[in-house]
């Protein structure tokens, strides 16, 4: 459930990057640089879950790994899809 729970807020930091950078400028482009600036920050805040998990919940580094991957990646993944269609690049 704490897994759902990190991807939905992933998700809907994705959002409030996406929303804010639209309210900051109405070129379409803004938002492949929103969605560029949320990967990091994202990162840096599964990196915290990870770190929290390990530390305080007494899992190891191994169990908590394939859940970053999880955490990280969906969020990161819808990220890089609204970078590829904001941004005029055709899909790799």
């Amino acid at each position: 459930m704490h897994t759902l729970a990190v991807t939905v807020a992933g998700l809907v930091l994705l959002g409030m990057f996406l929303l804010l950078a639209r309210y900051w400028s109405p070129h379409r482009g803004v938002l492949a640089v929103a969605a560029k600036a949320f990967i990091p920050v994202w990162l840096a805040l599964t990196l915290l879950n990870l770190w929290i998990g390990v530390s305080y919940a007494g899992y190891t580094i191994l169990q908590e790994l394939p859940i970053m991957v999880i955490t990280f990646g969906i969020p990161a993944a819808a990220a890089y899809a609204v970078m590829m269609r904001t941004s005029g690049r055709r899909w790799p």
